[in-house]
């Protein structure tokens, strides 16, 4: 995904929400309700099985905004993340990745705990590209995915389109079960209210 920016219209010395786009028209519907004049530029989410990429992008967006304020959209998705961000004026949201900030730490827990392997649009829509840049084929994929996880559990937002296709389609692939869980929004906007300087509050 491109940069985007929300409505209402960018102010002069808005703050910059820079991060993965898996949840970029979660964070855009959430800016457009609440007033908050932030620009945002979202990263592609298939980055996160690319861990050099990853960094590469992350660092050369950065740069372009060194001098403005920035809120960082990731989660724990690169172990070199602390390091990267240090140089600039980023402030990282908390939490340990997206589906955390989405769900709360005790559901996200609690469906791990359940063996659940956390499946979302974009994920769903990109799998066979990702399952072959990860495993290198269906047949690991398959004997790794049984071995770890119960099912596949689709995270289903009000921003979301209809991905039940894809998302059955990749549980075949990897012979387990689809659950599905409706999330509502409530979670991702206390997350983004902790970091968004209240300034921009309405």
């Amino acid at each position: 995904m491109g940069g985007m920016t929300t409505e209402p219209g960018l102010v002069p010395g808005a703050p910059l929400l820079l991060g993965c786009g898996i949840l970029a028209r979660e964070i855009e519907w959430l800016a457009r309700q609440n007033g908050w004049p932030l620009e945002c530029q979202f990263l592609s989410p298939s980055l996160h099985i690319h861990l050099g990429q990853l960094a590469r992008e992350l660092q050369a967006a950065l740069e372009r905004s060194r001098e403005r304020e920035i809120i960082v959209f990731y989660g724990m998705c690169h172990p070199m993340l602390e390091r990267i961000l240090a140089p600039y004026q980023a402030r990282q949201v908390g939490g340990e990745n997206c589906v955390e900030m989405l769900l709360g730490r005790e559901r996200y827990l609690a469906e791990l705990a359940g063996g659940a392997f956390f499946l979302m649009e974009d994920w769903a829509m990109g799998w066979d590209s990702a399952i072959l840049a990860t495993f290198g084929g269906l047949g690991l994929a398959r004997e790794i995915f049984q071995s770890s996880h119960t099912c596949l559990l689709g995270l289903r937002t009000p921003c979301s389109a209809d991905f039940r296709a894809a998302a059955e389609a990749a549980a075949r692939s990897v012979g387990l079960p689809l659950r599905w869980l409706d999330c509502g929004l409530e979670h991702l906007e206390n997350v983004l209210r902790q970091s968004i300087p209240e300034a921009a509050w309405r």
